[in-house]
């Protein structure tokens, strides 16, 4: 059987927790495993009625063969145009009640009623666990989402093509509203000119944080871009769920001399940072390059770094450290990087005359350092106001 991920790769990360079964529930997840499918009806939205959109993907392990999905009827429309490589598909499921009935009755059939039964649990509602728990009382039930984000920390070719693509969009997007933004515009129309650059170029936008400067406020609003301020764009675009997240900085006029200083200090931190990306080299090490450049930093007390996983999900695997402001274990903070991982490398400074600037790269490990995607515009883009 030809599966769209690496079967033997997913059978040993089973075989290792000592897993019988992995039951995926999340729709970044199930479009992994299932190479590419997402239901078009729930791709941006899950309630409907008073219950919840909640598809299941159960594969044992090390028999695909015995795979089931369970999912909506009106799945069955896209399913004729993308037929799915799991051999049994029950599309009867208008809850989450139903589907954790269904998926619980087919790992009955399997006989693994007292197996070891992996979960997503932050993507299993509890009306839904409790209805799985009583079907199945004797199984023994592990967490699922480190396990499925270690299968997917490795990126393939087609992969990193999308990546490259929403990374390359993202900051196209970026550099036509700078180019394009006349003086008095604000964050919130900002935002919007934002939005239609990023579907102009086929990307799904996500978001846009965006400042102006010297505020740090960095959600759209009302404040207006003009001559002398700096504007900072974070903007998160996906192409088919996979997703570019880039940081880049304009200013209405020319940079001064200070505004000049603190960007070539951020780009020096995001530079080392790069240094330290290569396969083979401990994931903690890009945290170690950044905060030695960072301490020699005129502006370092201004200065945050961060460093993380990025693909179906922003920080996802490889977690690089457990100190992050987004908590989670460092799991890969004295492991060895691996070729195709992808990081998302960012550094900010928050200066009270000039205001919020960030940079944030894409960086692929290499089996000789790093590639980086959407690398351009990464100095100051001065508009004429």
């Amino acid at each position: 059987m030809r599966l769209p991920y690496d079967g033997t790769k997913l059978d040993a990360i089973l075989d290792r927790a000592g897993v019988d079964l992995v039951l995926a529930t999340s729709k970044e997840n199930i479009q992994y495993l299932t190479g590419g499918y997402r239901f078009i009806f729930f791709s941006h939205k899950d309630a409907i009625g008073l219950n919840r959109y909640l598809p299941a993907l159960g594969i044992p392990r090390g028999r695909p063969e015995k795979a089931f999905y369970v999912g909506n009827p009106m799945e069955i429309w896209q399913q004729d145009g993308e037929p799915l490589w799991v051999p049994e598909v029950n599309n009867a499921s208008w809850s989450g009640l139903t589907t954790a009935a269904e998926a619980a009755a087919f790992i009955r059939q399997r006989g693994l009623s007292r197996g070891t039964i992996a979960l997503e649990h932050a993507f299993f509602p509890a009306d839904a666990f409790a209805v799985f728990r009583q079907a199945l009382p004797e199984a023994k039930l592990l967490e699922a989402t480190p396990l499925l984000e270690e299968l997917r920390a490795v990126k393939r070719p087609d992969e990193l093509a999308l990546l490259r693509e929403a990374s390359d969009g993202v900051v196209e997007s970026m550099r036509a509203v700078m180019q394009g933004t006349p003086p008095g515009t604000t964050g919130r129309e900002i935002c919007e000119r934002l939005r239609q650059e990023e579907t102009r170029r086929g990307l799904n936008f996500e978001y846009l944080l965006v400042a102006i400067g010297p505020s740090f406020i960095r959600a759209p609003s009302e404040a207006k871009w003009e001559r002398g301020r700096i504007l900072s764009l974070d903007s998160g675009g996906n192409k088919h769920g996979y997703i570019g997240d880039l940081a880049r900085m304009a200013v209405m006029g020319k940079a001064t001399p200070l505004m000049r200083d603190l960007l070539a200090e951020v780009d020096a931190v995001q530079m080392a940072a790069r240094k330290a990306v290569r396969a083979g080299a401990p994931g903690g090490g890009v945290f170690e390059a950044a905060l030695a450049e960072q301490a020699r930093c005129p502006h370092a007390k201004e200065m945050v770094f961060l460093a993380h996983g990025m693909g179906l999900v922003q920080h996802e695997a490889p977690h690089l450290t457990g100190t992050g402001f987004v908590p989670y274990p460092g799991t890969h903070e004295r492991r060895p990087l691996e070729a195709g991982m992808v990081l998302s490398i960012e550094t900010e400074a928050k200066n009270p005359e000039v205001g919020y600037i960030k940079l944030e790269d894409t960086i692929v490990a290499t089996r000789d350092g790093w590639e980086a995607l959407g690398d351009a515009a990464r100095d100051w883009t001065e508009v004429d106001g």
